[in-house]
């Protein structure tokens, strides 16, 4: 009988890429891979440490997978796992943890299925991350996440990911090609890139901080890719997004005219307190560069409430700078500790129901960001994507500058790339429109 193996991940774009390659790993070794909520013999739990709410979901997951089968060996991977792997160790039913060098290599740590009493601890010191695995995952069939880079050399106040995943380092221009030459033979239409700090991309292994490449000849060679739709920059900061990568966006066969940028603070003194690498005039200098080359450009923002001395006065200088920002949506975070960081230990902290407000405030800026960016599209002609989900009766879709739409549920939509004009909000806020009479491919 082949074993079963089921996984969940927690945590961003870069776990997903990762998940699938272990997973990869699984099916190439025997394993059948099956649904989180089917009985499997094998639950593997990719983890996240970047907000408080990723460490408490972790528990319910581990109770889920017990739910399913009981007698389940249970595996931990990931960041979190790398940062705390005791902490880890000691939920009830867990019996190994993998930490960022392990994870990879997790069949090699398979060779006895039955339960443990207590979990089993394999992580390294974050020193001897310095080696750099690929990986791509395929999500919906209509699109992969590719990771490029791994890692971060900054030393952002409030961030654990340097702790979780070590020094900055990258793929071979080679090898990402050949992975994107890979997505593309799988008729996959889209393909996001995605790592930890992408703009550093160059950096190679074993901390070598000469870049053989740079971000932009990446974007270069990636946009010659046969096969490829549509390619999109997932997450890039302000002072490594250039204006000559601006440039050959604005002009790409396939590179969609999307950024998401993060800011953290609109407030100079928190940046500072943050150790951003970039003030806020830096910011409007990017976002004004975007429109004036891309008037039709969908900008998302990251940003943190309830950072310590992060004041009433200091809030309100960040929900103005961003109301008068032209921008389309936010990410809002709210500010949580983290042990072994430099602002856990700040003071000014801001009280939880503060933060839960000025969150709220956020989100709901961002509501109205993103609908006004939707109604200046209205009218407009643009190229969707649909994806493989019938939601309710309806498939959506993405433009190539991120505006969601919905159709009709119709099978033979899924993955396919039209042309619509947009014509109207529905009640939900996703966009109706109509196709364009010209030939689909």
């Amino acid at each position: 009988m082949r074993k079963k193996v089921a996984f969940y991940t927690l945590g961003c774009k870069l776990n997903f890429s990762e998940t699938s390659t272990i997973a990869r790993t699984f099916v190439d070794e025997g394993f059948d891979r099956v649904e989180f909520n089917e009985v499997a013999d094998i639950y593997v739990i990719n983890t996240c440490s970047v907000t408080e709410n990723a460490d408490k979901r972790f528990k319910s997951i581990v109770k889920q997978a017990q739910k399913v089968n009981p007698n389940a060996f249970v595996a931990a991977v990931g960041c979190y796992a790398q940062l705390k792997p005791q902490e880890l160790a000691d939920v009830n039913g867990v019996d190994l943890v993998l930490g960022a060098t392990e994870k990879f290599k997790i069949t090699d740590y398979l060779n006895d299925l039955s339960k443990n009493d207590m979990g089993e601890v394999h992580s390294c010191e974050i020193e001897e991350a310095d080696f750099y695995v690929g990986s791509y995952s395929i999500g919906d069939r209509t699109r992969a996440f590719l990771k490029v880079q791994d890692g971060c050399d900054y030393k952002c106040t409030y961030c654990t990911i340097p702790l979780a995943r070590g020094i900055s380092r990258s793929d071979t221009m080679e090898s990402v090609i050949e992975n994107a030459k890979e997505i593309a033979s799988q008729n996959i239409k889209e393909i996001v890139l995605t790592g930890v700090n992408i703009g550093d991309y160059g950096k190679g292994e074993f901390g070598n901080k000469k870049h053989e490449h740079t971000f932009l000849d990446l974007v270069k060679e990636l946009d010659k890719v046969e096969g490829i739709e549509r390619l999109r920059i997932s997450s890039i900061e302000p002072n490594l997004l250039k204006n000559e990568t601006i440039d050959l966006v604005a002009k790409s066969r396939a590179f969609v005219p999307h950024f998401h940028i993060p800011l953290q603070s609109g407030s100079n003194e928190i940046l500072k307190k943050m150790k951003r690498r970039y003030m806020k005039e830096l910011y409007v200098d990017r976002v004004s560069k975007i429109k004036d080359v891309m008037p039709h450009a969908c900008i998302g923002v990251d940003v943190i409430v309830g950072f310590p001395g992060e004041t009433d006065e200091l809030f309100l200088e960040t929900y103005n700078f961003l109301n008068g920002l032209d921008i389309s949506y936010l990410h809002v975070f709210t500010y949580s500790e983290r042990d072994n960081t430099e602002a856990a230990i700040m003071d000014g902290v801001v009280s939880k129901n503060v933060r839960a407000k000025r969150s709220k405030m956020l989100r709901g800026l961002s509501v109205k960001k993103r609908r006004a960016f939707y109604e200046s599209q209205l009218g407009s002609t643009r190229t969707v994507l649909f994806e493989g989900e019938n939601k309710e009766g309806y498939i959506h879709g993405f433009t190539e500058n991120y505006v969601k739409v919905k159709f009709p549920w119709n099978p033979e939509l899924v993955n396919t790339l039209h042309q619509v004009e947009l014509t109207k909000i529905d009640a939900d806020g996703i966009v109706r429109f109509e196709f364009v009479p010209v030939l689909s491919h």
